[in-house]
């Protein structure tokens, strides 16, 4: 695993700062959201028209937002859910991933 970056779930969105984008999803548009186990793993995706969710700009400051209500409702996580996510680069999954993000 790779330094931290934090990561906030609010109301069914995921916001990344500029810096955790620049450093694990450079350049990229899109990425998948995976719920293994109790942990979530967000993942690049390399070719936008390969699906996933938009990486929206959420700020002149390059900030990002993964809108992702319908995703994070069926896995238990309402919109009523606000917090910190920590998350580490996990190489052998090719992810970025949030440990116990859907243990409440």
């Amino acid at each position: 695993m790779s330094e931290g970056a934090v990561l906030r779930l609010s109301r069914g969105s995921l916001y990344l700062s500029r810096d955790v984008c620049d450093r694990y999803f450079h350049g990229l548009e899109s990425v998948i959201l995976v719920r293994r186990g109790d942990d979530l793993l967000v993942m690049p995706v390399m070719r936008a028209a390969a699906g996933g969710y938009l990486l929206k700009r959420r700020n002149a400051a390059g900030d990002r937002v993964v809108s992702a209500p319908d995703f994070f409702r069926e896995h238990g996580l309402d919109d009523r859910v606000d917090r910190e996510l920590n998350a580490a680069w996990v190489a052998e999954s090719a992810a970025l991933t949030a440990r116990d993000a859907f243990r409440l």
